[in-house]
C-alpha cells in the first residue's frame, strides 16, 4: 500500500454568493485539472441569519451536477422539473443539471440560528452534458454509518467505501464522498483508489494527513507564506489536496478531527465555464447563454 503524499494545502477563502450569502470557497473558478472531475466546493456556515437568509434565488445550471450536504439548519429547494422540499441536518440533495435546470436553494437556521452546509460541483462528461435533468434527495437516516472499534465514524454519502455503498447512485464521475469523524489522537489509513483525484476538507478539529516522514510540507495560499513555518496540521476550513497513492493516512489532533474525503475519476476533458454553466467549448457556452436569452434553455418540460 502507498500513502498519498500531500500535494497542496489551501485555506478556504471568504466570498459572497447568491443574493448575499457569506461563505468560504474551498476551491473553484480556477485551474480545474487537479480537482477533475470536481469543479467547486463551498462551505456555507454561520450563526447570523443576515449572512445566509438571502439564499440562492432562482438561477440556471447546465453541464454539471450539484451536491448539497446539510449539517445544521435547513435548505428549502425547488426546481423547473417540479421538485420541491426541505433538506435538514444530515440530508443530501444531488441534482444533475444536464441539459438545463433552473432552481433555487433558500437556507434557514436551526432553533439557535445556526446554518451549515456544503455544496460540491461535479462536472459531466461531454457525452452527458445534455442529458435529461435528474434530482435525488437522500435523508440522513438512509446514509450508511460505519463505526470502527477506535471510535472513528464514516458516513458514506456516495460511492463504495470498505465494501459498503452510499445511497446516491448513477453519478457520471462515480465519486466517493464520505464524512469522517476521528477521536483525538487516533491514527487511521483510509482507502482511495489510485486512479482517482482526491482531497480532504477539514471542518472541525485538526490533524495531519501524511506519513510520519513528511507532514504538510507544501504550504500555499496567503500573502507572505514563505516567511512563516510550514503548517504542521490541517485545521478547520483547510483543504488537503493529495497526490497519487492508494490510501490516505490521518493522525487526529488533540480535539479530534472531522473532514470530508472526496475522490473521483478524472474526465480529462476541456472545460469552458462561466458562472453556473460548464460546457466543453466556448461555442457550447455561447449557445447556452443564447438559450437563456431566447427562453429555450429548458429542454425538458415538467
Amino acid at each position: 500500500m502507498s500513502i498519498r503524499p500531500v500535494k497542496r494545502l489551501v485555506r478556504a477563502k471568504p466570498t459572497i454568493e447568491g443574493a448575499g450569502v457569506h461563505l468560504r470557497r474551498v476551491f473553484g473558478f480556477g485551474d480545474t485539472a487537479d480537482f477533475d472531475p470536481f469543479l467547486l466546493l463551498d462551505d456555507f456556515r454561520g450563526d447570523r441569519p443576515d449572512d445566509y437568509l438571502a439564499g440562492f434565488p432562482w438561477h440556471p445550471h447546465r453541464g454539471i451536477e450539484t451536491i448539497t450536504y446539510v449539517l445544521a439548519g435547513t435548505v428549502e429547494h425547488g426546481d423547473s422539473i417540479g421538485n420541491s422540499g426541505i433538506i435538514a441536518a444530515g440530508d443530501v440533495q444531488w441534482m444533475t443539471a444536464g441539459s438545463g435546470i433552473i432552481h433555487q436553494e433558500m437556507p434557514k437556521g436551526d432553533s439557535e440560528g445556526r446554518m451549515h452546509g456544503f455544496q460540491l460541483w461535479a462536472n459531466l462528461p461531454s457525452s452527458l452534458k445534455m442529458t435529461a435533468p435528474r434530482y435525488q434527495e437522500v435523508k440522513a437516516s438512509d446514509i450508511p454509518l460505519m463505526t470502527d472499534d477506535d471510535g472513528t465514524e464514516v458516513r458514506i454519502i456516495c460511492g463504495t467505501f470498505r465494501g459498503r455503498r452510499g445511497p446516491v447512485d448513477g453519478i457520471a464521475a462515480d465519486p466517493v464522498y464520505v464524512d469522517v469523524s476521528m477521536p483525538a489522537g487516533k491514527r487511521k489509513s483510509l482507502p482511495v483508489e489510485t486512479t482517482r483525484h482526491a482531497f480532504a476538507y477539514v471542518f472541525a478539529g485538526s490533524g495531519k494527513f501524511c506519513n510520519a516522514s513528511g507532514p504538510l510540507a507544501v504550504p500555499t495560499e496567503g500573502i507572505g507564506w514563505a516567511d512563516t513555518a510550514p503548517p504542521a496540521e490541517a485545521e478547520n476550513r483547510w483543504l488537503v489536496l493529495f497526490d497519487r497513492g492508494d490510501e490516505v493516512a490521518v493522525q487526529a489532533g488533540d480535539q479530534g478531527i472531522r473532514f470530508l474525503l472526496v475522490s473521483g475519476r478524472p474526465l480529462k476533458e476541456p472545460v469552458a465555464w462561466y458562472g453556473p454553466i460548464v460546457m466543453n467549448t466556448q461555442e457550447e457556452l455561447r449557445r447556452a447563454f443564447e438559450d437563456l436569452q431566447r427562453g429555450t434553455f429548458l429542454k425538458t418540460k415538467r
